[in-house]
């Protein structure tokens, strides 16, 4: 195998489906699966083999239950040589961010795993308080949709750019009225919106007492000094451990998931030749081939993904 040099990416939100933690279940790695439920109090076995679709879509458990598949993948490649390369750097997806963190060596498991059971606790929590709404814009650029975002905001609709995903997708997040408003409005900027099954208006100041909740766990949560290289999803920044992962996290809650310009950190100034999706599903990969169409990835999200 030519083992170039590698960038692992995790996923986030959305990509649980009820058993989808079968096919790791006779893995040596599953014992992880314990070790996650002793720090969350969440029977995660139960979670991942017998938990209905319509529970999983409640933000905290589908979190929790993308997390632990995600590392529980990480850790069965990694005990197979399965990466295929010397990793560069990592990165995640909103919530992939803390199996990024974990793989990186910046958080230890136990840690990661309670912050992902605190931060969806504290998102369901700041949905309740303030409900909201997501969807995806597609075939726009994001400048055109930057702007209707804002034409709408001044107009007095709450609304919100959310992520940045790829070259003509874009999501937005805010309230009932602004997504509707935005829904009718797409079609003046060649764009159509696509809703999505999502619990709140996240990463948008609607999850403001959801950031000011996680802080106070990140700030009691130790970082590594140093670790591998992870690029952050607030600013797009690669970091080694000089920086305030607490700060980062935090605002990560509240504003815009940078994921383009992250990938486009991963394959140029750091130098990763293949990016490795570990965990559920494939999204991540086809955000990349739209962003990057030359870089190759490849998408463990099972056992006989590794080979």
């Amino acid at each position: 195998m030519d083992r170039k040099p590698i960038g692992l990416v995790f996923p986030g939100q959305g990509t649980q489906k009820a058993g989808m933690g079968g096919p790791w279940r006779e893995t040596p790695s599953w014992e992880l699966v314990g070790e996650i439920s002793e720090v969350t109090g969440e029977d995660l076995r139960e979670l991942l083999l017998d938990t209905p679709d319509e529970h999983l879509r409640r933000t905290d458990l589908a979190q929790l239950a993308v997390f632990t598949v995600a590392v529980v993948a990480y850790a069965e490649a990694v005990r197979r040589d399965a990466l295929g390369g010397p990793v560069a750097a990592v990165a995640g997806h909103s919530l992939g961010e803390y199996a990024a963190l974990t793989a990186a060596g910046a958080l230890t498991l136990p840690a990661a795993a309670a912050l992902v059971a605190e931060r969806g606790r504290a998102m369901r929590a700041a949905a309740e308080q303030h409900p909201g709404t997501m969807g995806v814009l597609v075939a726009a650029p994001l400048e055109e949709v930057d702007g209707l975002v804002g034409r709408i905001r001044a107009d007095g609709a709450e609304l919100w750019v959310a992520n940045v995903n790829a070259p003509g997708q874009t999501v937005v997040s805010g309230s009932a009225e602004g997504v509707d408003r935005i829904e009718a409005e797409a079609p003046a900027i060649g764009a159509k919106l696509i809703r999505l099954q999502v619990g709140g208006a996240f990463h948008s100041p609607y999850m403001a007492p959801a950031a000011e909740r996680l802080r106070i766990a990140l700030k009691n949560t130790a970082f590594a000094p140093v670790h591998l290289p992870v690029v952050a999803n607030a600013d797009a920044g690669v970091y080694r451990g000089d920086c305030d992962w607490p700060a980062l996290a935090t605002r990560q809650l509240t504003s815009p998931v940078l994921w383009e310009p992250g990938v486009r950190a991963l394959t140029g100034p750091l130098g990763c030749r293949r990016l490795v999706e570990i965990g559920p599903g494939k999204a991540l990969a086809g955000l990349i081939r739209r962003i990057t169409p030359d870089t190759e990835v490849v998408s463990l999200n099972s056992p006989a993904a590794l080979g």
